[in-house]
C-alpha cells in the first residue's frame, strides 16, 4: 500500500484471508511479515524505514523464562525502568520485574502511577521523568510500559522526551492497548481542552502481548477494547468483520483462540497502515473512525466518565448514521454496524444524564487533531463494507443533524 493524499484517503483490504472452520486453524496471508514460530506464539512485524522495524509478539502460552528472554533481547543497556499503575501492579508488577531480572545483568527499577484516564496528564507523566532523573538514568535506559493505553501513551511520551529520546517497550494488558494504542508509536497525554493533544510519535522496540493478562481485565474494559477491533473490519477488512459477526459470542466469553486471532488480525491491519503512513499524513487517519465524535464525548463528559472504546463505539454509530444520511452507505450496513456493536456490549447512544449538546460537540471537534487549515476532516464510511474516506468534503448539515439526533434526549441539550 502507498501513502495517500491527506485531503481524501480511501482504503479497502487487499489481503486475502482464508478462514478455516476451526478458529484455531484460521490462517492469514497478507502483504507483510507475520509468522508463527516454532513455539506457540505469533510475531507480527511493524515494517518501518531506517532499520526501525520492530516485532509484536502475540501468544497465550509464554513461559516466564521465555518471556524474560524475549523482553531482555530488546533492552540494549544495563538499566530499565518498569512503569505500571496502581491497579495493574498487584497482579503483574512483581512477575514482570522478576522476568526482566532473571538470567540477565540488567538493573530493574519500578514506578507505580495512579490509574485512569483522568490521570493521563502532563503532571502525572512528569513523575516518570522525575524518577528517571532521581535514579540518574542515562540515554541507554529502556522504559517498559506495563498496562493499558494510558500507561503506554504516557510512558511512550516520557521516553520520547527524556534526554531527547530513549528506548521503550510496550507490554499491554488491555484489549484496547493490544489492538491499537501499543502499536504504531503514538504517545501523549490529554489536555483540558482536548484529548491526546500533547504528544509525539515515538516507536517502541517491541510490543509483547500475553493474552493471559486479559484474565484480570473487567468485562466492561474488554468490551471497550472490542470496539477498536470492530473498527478494522469496517474501514479495511470486510472478511474480518464477517468473522467478528460470527464469533462475537466467543470473544465475549474470552475464548483464548478467538481472542488471540482477533488481536493478531487487528495488529496485522494496524501494522500495514503504520507502514504506509507512519506520521498520519492521510491513510493512518482512517484508523480514527468514530474518534472525532468519541473524543468530543470523552472531553465533554469529563475524562474517565467513559472508557475510550465506549466513546469510540458511540462515535462509530454516529459516523455510520452520518454516512447513511449522505447516501454513502446503505441502511442494511448501518443495521449491521449497530448490531455488532450491541453484540459486543458496546454503547451506541448517549444516556439521558449526558451533559452533551450540539455546542459541546462542535467546540470539541473544532480543535480535533485532524483539523487542517481550520477545516474539520472526518473519517466516514463510503461504499461497500471495508471502505472509508478521510475527507473535509462532507455535508455539514448531515453532521449537525446526526449530532442533534444523538443529544436529543440528553440533559445537556435541554
Amino acid at each position: 500500500r502507498s501513502p495517500v493524499n491527506s485531503a481524501s484517503a480511501s482504503l479497502s483490504q487487499s489481503g486475502k484471508i482464508a478462514f478455516a472452520k476451526n478458529i484455531g486453524t484460521a490462517s492469514v496471508s497478507r502483504n507483510m511479515a507475520s509468522v508463527s514460530t516454532d513455539v506457540d506464539y505469533d510475531v507480527v512485524k511493524v515494517d518501518l524505514s531506517d532499520g526501525r522495524d520492530y516485532p509484536i509478539y502475540i501468544g497465550d502460552q509464554f513461559g516466564d523464562e521465555e518471556a524474560g528472554k524475549i523482553l531482555r533481547s530488546h533492552i540494549t543497556g544495563n538499566r530499565a525502568l518498569l512503569v505500571t499503575n496502581d491497579r495493574i501492579a498487584p497482579w503483574y508488577l512483581e512477575k514482570y520485574e522478576k522476568m526482566l531480572k532473571e538470567g540477565g545483568d540488567i538493573q530493574i527499577d519500578t514506578l507505580v502511577l495512579p490509574d485512569g484516564e483522568a490521570n493521563k496528564t502532563l503532571e502525572v507523566m512528569q513523575l516518570v521523568l522525575d524518577k528517571c532523573l532521581e535514579l540518574g538514568l542515562d540515554r541507554k535506559v529502556t522504559l517498559v510500559a506495563l498496562g493499558g493505553g494510558v500507561i503506554g501513551d504516557m510512558v511512550g511520551f516520557a521516553s520520547a522526551i527524556y534526554q531527547r529520546g530513549v528506548n521503550f517497550i510496550q507490554v499491554p494488558t488491555t484489549v484496547m492497548a493490544m489492538v491499537d494504542s501499543s502499536v504504531g508509536g503514538k504517545t501523549g497525554v490529554n489536555h483540558p481542552l482536548g484529548k491526546n493533544m500533547v504528544g509525539a510519535f515515538h516507536q517502541p522496540e517491541c510490543v509483547f502481548i500475553d493474552t493471559n493478562n486479559l484474565s484480570t481485565l473487567p468485562d466492561r474494559e474488554l468490551n471497550s477494547g472490542v470496539a477498536e477491533v470492530i473498527k478494522y473490519g469496517l474501514i479495511r477488512d470486510a472478511p474480518f468483520f464477517d468473522w467478528l459477526e460470527e464469533n462475537m459470542e466467543k470473544i465475549n466469553a474470552r475464548d483464548p483462540a478467538a481472542l488471540r486471532y482477533a488481536i493478531k488480525t487487528s495488529c496485522e491491519n494496524k501494522a500495514e497502515v503504520v507502514k504506509a503512513d507512519e506520521l498520519e499524513a492521510g491513510l493512518r487517519a482512517t484508523l480514527n473512525l468514530g474518534h472525532t465524535f468519541g473524543h468530543a464525548i470523552e472531553n465533554g463528559s469529563g475524562y474517565g466518565a467513559w472508557l475510550h472504546g465506549e466513546a469510540v463505539s458511540i462515535g462509530t454509530a454516529m459516523a455510520a448514521t452520518m454516512s447513511a444520511k449522505m447516501g454513502w452507505i446503505d441502511e442494511p450496513l448501518v443495521k449491521r454496524i449497530y448490531e455488532i456493536l450491541i453484540a459486543a456490549n458496546c454503547p451506541v447512544e448517549l444516556p439521558v444524564d449526558s451533559p452533551m449538546n450540539r455546542e459541546m460537540f462542535l467546540k470539541a471537534m473544532s480543535v480535533d487533531k485532524k483539523v487542517a487549515n481550520g477545516q474539520l476532516r472526518l473519517i466516514l464510511l463510503k461504499g461497500a463494507l471495508g471502505n472509508c474516506l478521510f475527507t473535509g468534503e462532507f455535508d455539514n448539515d448531515a453532521m449537525v443533524e446526526t449530532i442533534d439526533e444523538f443529544v436529543a434526549e440528553c440533559n445537556g441539550a435541554q
